[in-house]
């Protein structure tokens, strides 16, 4: 069997002076890449020790910390199954991931000791540690004493590597099985079309139970040899004080309002950097725009999925065409991606259709869910992304190229009106430029007479004050009448989740 394992090809990438930082963490000092080696080799020892059935699970709900990074490239090392799960999940919700998943291990931050056990308990896991974000815990105890010295497990590229479960905004979550092989064509394809470098400084501000900060920002650094630096979360002021020292960032669309927020950010700030890169959420045209007018460097919006990793990027490279704002840009190396109609015809360039893609870094199915896994493949074998967007098009007032993709949104978000599908995304953007708009959400809501009400909920402008008639009456000089708001509400802050999207599942609720 060939050893496809993805900690072996990550490690591939590790400079040659061991004794270099490999992750800085203000406040909780250094960790060089010999670090790297000796502490995953110990975690990797300890779960090893454990007789673990092959194939076993390891379930981490902590806080960010360099260790928990340490504790994921062990279980790739280990070859286990590593399962992260968001630090905001409550008992009800670890108990059904847990329940579900039934891992070996699971390990835990020490104040939730109490109540993760008992989900333990209940899914039958044999194993509990603690891990704190101050080097402390149950777990750094164990591996303490295991051997510094660990032969990477054999593993091929059809093993699987993690679980992520999906967000579950429409039924159950789906635990998204990724292999090594899955894992490793994505950070190979992501190292050369993002230009990595060795003397790259990533600044590494997002969580790592995703996979933007675990799967694309920790891995493209790894693979690169290059330094992190790494903060708990979102900090304005530190990154203020820090991206002069960086080349490349990756953040959600908040992280980008937040820092131009600030008027202490501009060139200098940036002096040094060569990449910024937005996902997990849209990006507005209006942050796409003041960003490059404030700093002269473009945003790199790209597109991915728990089940896929990266799909579609804007270029690095100039030679490849521009990075535009509003789209996610042209289908990465190796990965196929189509927009069709519900009958599966290909929709020409400028029409609004159904995302499928293919590739290797396409996941191996949901967990123990067969049937649903069967459900989201065609029968030719594009997975159906649940996204609907287009080719071309017009983006920001100016034609976009056709082999440019736009996301127009979920299609469990597309509004049917009166037998009119409406897409949210496409009302939103008039809105969204309209003066003293910050920002904006369409919905669909019942109603009698059309089955579907089309309704917006806007956040204002600091100082700004909305008003709703006059709203209605420009969007009706400007589209078609269906798709008009039926009424819009202002409101201070749009709910979201920890990757910054807006939960248009909560709104639906609200104003249900």
């Amino acid at each position: 069997m060939k050893d496809e394992n993805l900690y072996s090809l990550l490690a591939s990438g590790f400079p040659a002076d061991l004794d270099a930082v490999c992750i800085e963490a203000p406040g909780a000092g250094d960790y060089t890449w010999r670090d790297v080696q000796t502490q995953t080799a110990r975690m990797a020892n300890l779960l090893r020790s454990l007789d673990l059935p092959e194939g076993a699970r390891v379930a981490v709900h902590v806080e960010k910390s360099p260790e928990a990074l340490l504790l994921y490239l062990a279980t790739l090392r280990a070859g286990y199954v590593y399962l992260p799960l968001n630090t905001a999940y409550q008992e009800s919700e670890v108990d059904y991931f847990l329940g579900d998943a039934e891992p070996s291990v699971v390990v835990c931050a020490s104040k939730n000791r109490e109540w993760v056990g008992r989900c333990a308990q209940r899914a039958g896991t044999g194993h509990v540690y603690t891990l704190d974000d101050d080097r402390t815990g149950t777990l750094l105890d164990a591996a303490a004493q295991a051997s510094p010295e660990h032969e990477v497990a054999v593993r091929a590229a059809d093993d699987l590597a993690a679980i992520l479960y999906t967000s579950g905004t429409t039924g159950r979550s789906k635990g998204a099985m990724l292999t090594h092989g899955n894992l490793a064509s994505n950070a190979r394809v992501l190292h050369e079309y993002w230009g990595w470098r060795a003397d790259d400084v990533l600044l590494h501000m997002l969580p790592i139970f995703h996979v933007h900060g675990l799967f694309v920002a920790a891995h493209g650094a790894l693979l690169a040899g290059a330094k992190m630096i790494w903060l708990p979360k979102l900090d304005v002021a530190a990154a203020l004080r820090l991206l002069p020292r960086c080349t490349v960032m990756m953040g959600v669309p908040t992280y980008y309002v937040r820092l131009l927020a600030e008027p202490a950010f501009g060139r200098d700030t940036c002096r040094n950097m060569r990449l910024f890169v937005s996902g997990s959420a849209p990006l507005l045209m209006e942050t796409f725009n003041a960003f490059r007018e404030r700093t002269g460097h473009t945003i790199l919006e790209r597109y991915g999925m728990s089940e896929t990793v990266m799909l579609v990027s804007n270029p690095y490279d100039p030679a490849l065409g521009e990075r535009l704002g509003g789209t996610v840009g042209q289908p990465l190396p190796g990965v196929s991606a189509r927009v069709v109609d519900d009958a599966g015809a290909a929709c020409p360039p400028g029409e609004i259709g159904n995302i499928q893609v293919k590739g290797p870094n396409v996941f191996k199915g949901y967990w123990r869910m067969p049937e649903k896994t069967r459900e989201e493949f065609t029968p030719d074998g594009w997975f159906k992304t649940g996204d609907v967007g287009r080719w071309g098009g017009e983006s920001g007032g100016a034609r976009v190229p056709d082999g440019y993709l736009s996301i127009v949104g979920r299609s469990k978000d597309l509004i049917i009106s009166g037998g009119f599908n409406v897409y949210p995304k496409e009302i939103e953007s008039f809105l969204d430029d309209m003066p003293g708009v910050e920002e904006s959400a369409v919905i669909g809501v019942p109603h009698p007479d059309f089955g579907e009400a089309v309704m917006a909920v806007v956040v204002p402008k600091p100082g700004a004050n909305l008003d709703e008639a006059a709203m209605i009456a420009e969007l009706k000089a400007r589209i078609a009448n269906f798709k008009v708001p039926k009424r819009i509400h202002v409101v201070s802050e749009l709910p979201r989740n920890t990757m910054g999207k807006v939960q248009k599942n909560v709104l639906r609720q609200t104003y249900a």
